[in-house]
């Protein structure tokens, strides 16, 4: 599955970092905590030319957290801080704040030892769209600043927002890479709703999702939907789950675009359970 989905604002939001990043003192870069692999954008580190960073794993409560406790291990692994946060509820904001503080400390020292004037620390957030980062600007600041958005791609332009005490962000928008090759990232941004459904095969999306459920979480199907996996195919469970759903057609035909949009929708609310995608030895 190849998928070619670069508006012009994503092309103008690489321009900005590269613009703004000497002003930067430590970046934030934002994942996915059920893709870390998938929701990172390989153009990221090549941009943030060895800037300070610290690696934040947004919506860590809809995570295997056996899976996302090695995820962080391997990033300390690679010297790189990483911290769990819900955007939702602010669960982990202040520890990142605290961490942010730590990490430019040195920074703001040297410049104290030039006699030059106290400043804000600077802080840059990146992430690809739709993995909380109007979501986690609202929650650093306290109030509401940053237009947020169920769909992928709402917030634009450019804004630099003091909040609380000695700490600056500046906010871009989510960013894509021009062209996504491969299969299972193109496939896991469609199952956490990174990619607009509008544009993808919605039912070969969920068929694949059961199928990869089936292989590493059988029993979380089982405990949602009450279906016998047994020997069966992933159609076979998908058609038992729609079924169970009640979606049919007027001539009992299966509604698959149906019964598709609501199994990935339960997936992305976690209401099927804590499912991660990515392991960290696909990195």
């Amino acid at each position: 599955m190849t998928i070619n989905w670069y508006p012009g604002h994503m092309k103008k939001t690489k321009e900005l970092i590269q613009e703004n990043l000497k002003l930067i003192d430590v970046v934030v870069e934002l994942l996915d905590a059920r893709i870390p692999v998938s929701s990172k954008n390989p153009q990221i580190d090549e941009l943030l030319k060895g800037k300070l960073k610290i690696v934040v794993f947004n919506k860590f409560d809809l995570a295997d957290p056996e899976n996302l406790d090695s995820w962080i291990k391997y990033y300390k692994s690679k010297g790189i801080k990483s911290i769990p946060i819900n955007c939702i509820t602010g669960e982990g904001v202040n520890r990142l704040i605290h961490e942010i503080k730590v990490t430019a400390n040195p920074i703001i020292e040297k410049l104290k030892a030039k006699g030059m004037k106290e400043r804000a620390i600077r802080v840059m957030i990146v992430g690809i769209p739709n993995v909380g980062k109007s979501s986690l600007i609202n929650k650093l600041a306290g109030k509401k600043t940053a237009k947020i958005g169920n769909k992928p791609g709402v917030t634009r332009g450019k804004q630099w927002i003091r909040i609380r005490k000695g700490l600056e962000l500046f906010d871009t928008p989510g960013i894509l890479w021009p062209r996504i090759e491969s299969a299972e990232v193109g496939k896991n941004l469609a199952y956490v709703g990174s990619i607009k459904d509008e544009i993808l095969d919605i039912e070969e999306i969920a068929l694949s999702f059961v199928g990869f459920v089936m292989k590493n979480y059988p029993n979380l199907l089982t405990q949602r939907y009450d279906v016998d996996m047994g020997d069966k195919e992933p159609l076979e469970v998908l058609n038992d789950i729609a079924i169970r759903r009640g979606c049919l057609t007027k001539g009992n035909e299966i509604d698959y675009n149906k019964i598709s949009n609501i199994l990935l929708d339960e997936y992305r609310n976690g209401k099927i359970g804590k499912i991660s995608l990515e392991w960290p030895d696909v990195e």
